[in-house]
């Protein structure tokens, strides 16, 4: 192969101040890990010489500390997209020091296609394996895809690969490669069950596309996820028997269960409740991260086959994967997140969605990014391209945090992502308000019934204030936010009268 071997500052060295780059991975899975830490220590160098030295990054979704937590601590970024749950780049974002647009997942690689986002500089992906075929080369990639196969063709400067050998080639022939045709009139994705296979299992690109081969041996930086807690554990058992009753009215058809499920412990916990309800058959999963819980659950036959776009599970359970890679084949497919997170694909496979919620509203809104309306979290990342397009959507949320001092349910939300016209059912510990066929006063008695006792009172009582007022949904705006006031002011939720905040 003539493909040249560089060092991750070589790599570095090429790349330049307003720069943008375009990595791939979808979470720490799949992300690289050594040239992103050297564009940072050039960042240093160059702000310690008094030089500008910031870039611009697109990727497939979050990505692992050594990319995003190294670049953000480093001062090395200008404007990020579209997702990102490093707390040192989540600290950037709510200072101003870093310009993120927060994306639809789905949108992400058209938005390359179309020089909306811009044409990225360079790529930087990690594979497991590179081969060179008559001119040709083709990159078997590791856990995770993101847009990589969009960054490969569009990089102008070329693609940087970390060739990683601590990823296993026994992964090989468990990706599906596909990118969707630009508009109009394109093709149909064609993807009817959800491990039907439509791409290639590698990326493949003009061998004078690659920049560079950077070799490495380093670990995924997934972390494990938290044991489930009595809350998730009810929380489970309540999706569950939702989703029971819905197969005994008709609403849904038991032998051909889809469920997604988004990231995060709490989503870990509630499929393994799942998988633990013996009553519940078994499903299949379409989602954009599989983490511990199912993948123990595909082991076990509760799930009968998962698709995924990246593989969000600790480094010793990866290699646990790659040991028995066999025992997956035919039952496991990781895609890009185009396709992944397709919404098309979402509404031909009748999938019912499962998301976390920040906060709920009394008539169905839902927060899933902001905290208080104004400090980003984490990213919408793929919830929305599920919940507007699933079949069933649902979201979980325990009724408190932070000790019980801030509600889950609200009068009003802080902040809106998901609209009431989107969302079906928002569960909590305290059971299902399912929101469907409700008017907006059903709706809002429905969710004060899975608020926590402490606040129910409190919510009723807006109601009850608001109620007079009229109009479709009932709100007396002067007090909407008088909750998130009162925890802003005294570090609890629950204020006393509604009566202060009352202006007629």
């Amino acid at each position: 192969m003539n493909i040249p071997i560089l060092s991750a500052a070589e790599a570095a060295a090429r790349i330049q101040d307003g720069d943008l780059l375009g990595i791939g991975g979808f979470g720490p899975s799949g992300s690289p890990k050594a040239i992103p830490p050297a564009i940072a220590a050039r960042a240093r160098a160059e702000h310690a010489a008094g030089r500008p030295f910031r870039v611009s990054v697109v990727t497939g979704a979050s990505i692992g500390a050594s990319c995003d937590g190294e670049l953000a601590a480093a001062d090395a970024v200008d404007r990020r997209l579209p997702f990102s749950v490093n707390a040192e780049m989540r600290k950037a974002y709510n200072e101003g020091r870093v310009r993120y647009n927060d994306l639809n997942l789905s949108d992400n690689a058209a938005h390359l296609r179309q020089g909306i986002t811009g044409r990225p500089d360079w790529g930087i992906i990690e594979a497991c394996d590179v081969q060179e075929i008559r001119g040709k080369v083709r990159i078997y990639l590791t856990a995770g895809i993101g847009i990589a196969p969009t960054i490969c063709r569009l990089a102008r400067g070329g693609v940087f690969v970390e060739l990683n050998s601590w990823h296993s080639t026994r992964i090989v022939g468990m990706h599906d490669i596909y990118e969707i045709e630009d508009p109009w009139f394109r093709a149909p994705v064609r993807i009817t069950q959800p491990i039907e296979l439509i791409g290639l299992p590698y990326i493949e690109v003009d061998a004078s596309r690659i920049a560079g081969i950077v070799e490495t041996h380093l670990p995924d930086e997934a972390r494990p996820m938290a044991p489930p807690t009595p809350v998730t554990e009810r929380i489970g058992q309540h999706v569950a028997d939702f989703l029971l009753w819905n197969m005994r009215q008709g609403y849904l058809f038991k032998n051909r269960l889809t469920l997604q499920s988004g990231v995060g412990s709490g989503a870990n916990a509630v499929l393994g409740a799942l998988g633990r309800c013996a009553e519940l058959p078994a499903f299949n999963i379409y989602t954009e991260v599989l983490q511990e819980e199912p993948l123990r659950l595909i082991g076990e036959g509760r799930v009968v086959a998962a698709s995924t776009g990246a593989l969000t599970i600790s480094p010793d359970h990866l290699q646990q994967l790659y040991d028995n890679i066999n025992d997956y084949r035919g039952r496991l497919v990781i895609r890009p997140s185009e396709i992944s997170n397709c919404p098309e694909i979402i509404a031909r496979l009748g999938i019912c969605s499962l998301n976390t919620a920040l906060e709920a509203d009394i008539y169905g809104h839902v927060n899933s990014t902001k905290i208080g309306g104004t400090r980003m979290m984490n990213g919408v990342g793929g919830s929305a391209d599920f919940t507007c397009n699933a079949q069933l959507s649902m979201f979980t949320c325990g009724s408190t945090t932070k000790d019980g001092r801030i509600s889950s349910i609200v009068p009003f939300c802080s902040h809106v992502d998901h609209t009431e016209h989107y969302v079906d059912a928002v569960i909590t510990e305290y059971g299902v308000a399912d929101l469907r066929n409700k008017c907006a006063t059903e709706r809002a008695e429905a969710l004060i019934a899975v608020a926590h006792p402490d606040y129910r009172p409190l919510l009723r009582d807006y109601l009850r204030l608001a109620a007079p007022r009229g109009g479709h949904t009932h709100h007396v705006l002067s007090a909407a936010f008088a909750m998130h006031d009162t925890f802003r002011r005294k570090g609890d939720m629950r204020l006393t009268r509604w009566e202060e905040y009352i202006v007629d």
